[in-house]
């Protein structure tokens, strides 16, 4: 596990400004609104307000949160990636200590702006995260190794586990609160899947006279295989082959300036893949 001064400390100094914005988000936005996210945030808060309303206990909330993060933790340093955990530990403490110090700053008390602008700064920061290859920790360590190496959707599994925790959230504080946390979570997820797009794909079919040299290039810049397929042209009625690959979105850009380096008047279908079964390459996380 080797250090670089300039990709690693960058990587640290994101993170540390994403462990503050969380943090912010937390005190300025959930806190006021009586809000519960999903995941181990949203069970954190839950928790804490549970002890505070019925036993009159007051737990700190970096208590509760390292707690609860301790299995997915063990999960990410056995099966996932040493670095890509300890950096998620920094986002993960960080977060816990700068939301029991820093001060909250009431902007509005609109429960509707408070759910929707707290879920977009949501989104936006784990996105952050996931770029610097780290987490905000709880599910997404259950996502990520679920989705890496089981092959699995773990969508279901982490909807599950929201959805318990916005009943109990709802049986005990009102339900009002438990809709509007469904407001915050959607608005969460639809900024996530804009910006981070490692776990969805898109597939291309390229007409081209060079086929084999642009298998070559994809498999060059991405490692993902691709097929050839003959075809008949419907105009000139003459031979084409269609070269039929899947990459990860995030490497669309890359792939489209490769197939372009090698044949400038390639034509280019891009498809958005819905689901995927089978062997498919995925970056390894470090």
């Amino acid at each position: 596990m080797k250090f670089s001064w300039k990709q690693d400390g960058k990587r640290i100094l994101v993170i540390c400004v994403a462990a503050f914005a969380m943090a912010l988000n937390i005190k300025t936005f959930v806190r006021t609104g009586g809000l519960y996210p999903g995941g181990a945030t949203g069970l954190t808060i839950l928790l804490q307000t549970i002890f505070e309303r019925f036993l009159g206990i007051v737990i700190p909330y970096t208590v509760i949160n390292l707690l609860l993060n301790a299995v997915p933790v063990y999960i990410g340093f056995k099966f996932i990636g040493k670095k890509f955990t300890i950096y998620s530990c920094v986002m993960i403490v960080l977060t816990s200590i700068l939301t029991d110090i820093i001060p909250g700053y009431i902007i509005t008390y609109d429960i509707l702006l408070i759910s929707i602008f707290g879920g977009m700064i949501n989104g936006l920061v784990i996105s952050i995260c996931l770029m610097m290859n780290a987490t905000t920790g709880g599910t997404d360590f259950i996502s990520i190794y679920l989705s890496e190496k089981k092959g699995m959707d773990a969508w279901n599994l982490i909807l599950g586990l929201n959805v318990v925790i916005l009943s109990i959230a709802g049986i005990l504080f009102g339900w009002d609160k438990a809709l509007y946390s469904i407001i915050f979570q959607y608005a969460s997820t639809q900024v996530l899947h804009v910006l981070y797009k490692r776990y969805q794909k898109q597939t291309f079919f390229i007409v081209t006279g060079k086929a084999e040299e642009i298998c070559d290039a994809i498999y060059r810049v991405s490692n993902h295989g691709a097929t050839i397929l003959e075809g008949k042209g419907s105009y000139e009625h003459c031979e084409r082959n269609v070269v039929y690959s899947v990459v990860s979105r995030e490497e669309v850009k890359k792939v489209l300036q490769a197939v372009k380096a090698v044949d400038e008047e390639a034509f280019v279908n891009e498809v958005k893949t819905e689901g995927l079964s089978g062997r498919f390459y995925q970056k390894p996380t470090d």
